[in-house]
C-alpha cells in the first residue's frame, strides 16, 4: 500500500527527514511517534505528495507520489492537523461538494453523515459547527471516496471523548476491510490503543521501530509505551 525508500527532505543545510524506509501493508494502522519537531508532519506532506523529497520516494498502491501524482493521490485520504473546509457551505453541501470533485454519487452522504452523528446538523452552516465536528465532517469526506490509504496527522486532536471513541472505531473498521492508516502523533495513549505496529522519529530519523511489544525488548522496558519512548528518546 505505502512504500517508502530512503526519503529524505532537506531545508537548506538542515535534514528534517534523514532516509525513511518504510512499506505499510492493507489493514495496517501505522502509528509515527515522535516529539515536536522530529519530522512528523514533514513524513506526513512527503507522503502524500504535498512536499517534494530532497531525494528517495514514496509509492501508493504502487504508483510514485512524484512520477505519477494523480494515481497516487486517486487512493489517499488525507486528514491533516488543521483541516481547511468551507466555511460557508452546510455539511450536507460540503460533502455534495467533494462526491461532485471526484465524480461520485450522493447516494452514501445520508449513511456518512449518521456514521459520524452529523445528521441534526447536516443543513447548518459550517461555520457554526464546533472543531471537533468540523474534523469528523472532513473524516466522513475523505471515507466517502473509499480510498484505500488514509493519513492522519494528530488525527483526535479536538475531539472529545464520545467523538475520539467513535472515529477509533471507525478506524478499527476501516482496518478491517484492508485499508491502510498511516498516523502521526505525539499523544502515546492513542498510538498505544489504535496501532498495531509503531515507529518512532527524532531528530528526523527513525530510532525505533514494530509492535509494542517489540519497542519494548528494544528499550528493555516492560511498562507502558510512555516509558519506552522516553527511555528511547532520551537515549
Amino acid at each position: 500500500m505505502i512504500q517508502i525508500c530512503n526519503l529524505t527532505k532537506k531545508f537548506k543545510d538542515k535534514s528534517a527527514l534523514d532516509n525513511l524506509n518504510l512499506e505499510i501493508k492493507p489493514g495496517e494502522i501505522f502509528g509515527l511517534l515522535g516529539p515536536n519537531g522530529a519530522g512528523k508532519t514533514t513524513t506526513i506532506k512527503l507522503i502524500s505528495g504535498l512536499l517534494k523529497p530532497t531525494s528517495g520516494y514514496v509509492k501508493i498502491c504502487g504508483h510514485d507520489i512524484q512520477k505519477n501524482p494523480v494515481e497516487a493521490k486517486r487512493n489517499i485520504g488525507l486528514l491533516p492537523d488543521t483541516p481547511f473546509i468551507y466555511q460557508k457551505l452546510t455539511g450536507r453541501e460540503f460533502l455534495e461538494f467533494i462526491c461532485g470533485i471526484y465524480n461520485i454519487g450522493y447516494n452514501d452522504i445520508d449513511e456518512k453523515l449518521e456514521l459520524f452523528d452529523l445528521k441534526k446538523n447536516a443543513d447548518e452552516l459550517i461555520e457554526s459547527y464546533s472543531h471537533g465536528m468540523q474534523q469528523k465532517l472532513v473524516l466522513a469526506g475523505i471515507l466517502i471516496r473509499k480510498p484505500k490509504v488514509v493519513l492522519l496527522d494528530e488525527p483526535l486532536v479536538g475531539l472529545d471523548p464520545k467523538s475520539a471513541r467513535l472515529v477509533k472505531n471507525i478506524y478499527y473498521e476501516l482496518s478491517k476491510n484492508g485499508t491502510a492508516i498511516f498516523l502521526s502523533t505525539h499523544i502515546l495513549e492513542i498510538a498505544e490503543k489504535l496501532c498495531t505496529r509503531l515507529a518512532i522519529i527524532d531528530r528526523g530519523k527513525i530510532i525505533a521501530l514494530g509492535t509494542l511489544d517489540e519497542l519494548k525488548k528494544q528499550a528493555v522496558s516492560e511498562s507502558d509505551l510512555e516509558d519506552v519512548f522516553f527511555k528511547l528518546t532520551e537515549r
